[in-house]
């Protein structure tokens, strides 16, 4: 399933970044809820975040992008 994908690309960057999951949301103005709910799988960011967040995590932008691409 992409969501548990993304959900530990997410993981994985935020853990290297050292930061917890309340510090990435105080950065994206978001709950940590949000963050826990796209690392355990159950959902995927906003696409209007996917660029914050990358930034963020210091993670390529394509990688989080590709749940977004439509699987015929």
């Amino acid at each position: 399933m992409q969501s548990e994908k993304v959900g530990i690309i997410i993981r994985k960057a935020r853990l290297q970044q050292k930061i917890t999951q309340k510090q990435l949301a105080d950065k994206m103005d978001i709950s940590d809820k949000a963050i826990s709910k796209w690392e355990c799988g159950y959902g995927n960011p906003d696409i209007s975040l996917i660029l914050k967040l990358s930034n963020i995590l210091d993670i390529d932008v394509r990688e989080l992008l590709k749940v977004y691409e439509k699987h015929e």
